[in-house]
């Protein structure tokens, strides 16, 4: 369909015949925005040990392996409920009224392989929405104080970029950590130096820093 300028209207809807099959239209661009940056959140456990994964790196408990737990909880309800597909397995702390902030942090009796493959099962389940699913097709979300009724569209964007923001959460957890800065397991996405010349260069941020507040003790 071609408008009176002779532009596409659609052109934001795709198909996009010269991308890569995974980004060739809207819905497939979104879809694996959300299944890459999930990839890049299960990399941030890889090498690290129980007590790592888990132990709380910020004055409010941030920690890894409750990051993936918290994401769990996020992709079963908001591709689950939201379109009338619930996920088929109950845990008991999807339940509001349930311990505080229990959908933070893993407990010693929950394995790291119990919390990977809740996130696992809950992202093939939200994956199975999304395949169904045209991204006008309506939902509802419940707990939402503003109107609850909402597109896949929309879904998708929140789902992304809560899940991108948590990403960014667990790069700096894993680079307190260990010193492990990358994207992903296969992806660094940073310049190639060597430690000396990374330690000149926080030196030098350090020193412009302190230049800015030349009072601070």
């Amino acid at each position: 369909m071609i408008d009176g300028d002779n532009r596409n209207p659609d052109v934001l809807s795709g198909p996009w015949p010269h991308q890569d099959p995974e980004y060739a239209d809207a819905k497939s661009s979104l879809h694996s925005s959300l299944r890459s940056v999930r990839e890049a959140m299960l990399s941030k456990l890889e090498g690290l040990s129980e007590y790592d994964i888990r132990r709380p790196l910020t004055p409010t408990g941030t920690n890894l392996l409750g990051l993936i737990k918290h994401l769990s909880i996020i992709e079963a309800r908001y591709f689950g409920e939201t379109f009338g597909r619930p996920f088929p397995e109950h845990v008991r702390w999807w339940v509001e009224d349930d311990d505080e902030n229990a959908g933070m942090w893993a407990t010693e009796g929950e394995s790291r392989a119990e919390v990977v493959g809740w996130y696992q099962r809950a992202s093939a389940h939200a994956d199975a929405t999304i395949d169904a699913l045209a991204l006008d097709s309506p939902g509802r979300v419940p707990w939402w104080a503003f109107p609850p009724s909402v597109p896949l569209f929309n879904i998708l964007v929140h789902v992304i970029s809560e899940t991108n923001r948590h990403a960014g959460h667990a790069d700096i957890l894993r680079e307190q950590l260990d010193g492990a800065a990358k994207i992903a397991t296969d992806n660094p996405n940073l310049p190639k130096r060597d430690a000396a010349w990374w330690e000149n260069y926080r030196g030098r941020v350090e020193q412009a820093a302190r230049a800015a507040e030349p009072d601070k003790p």
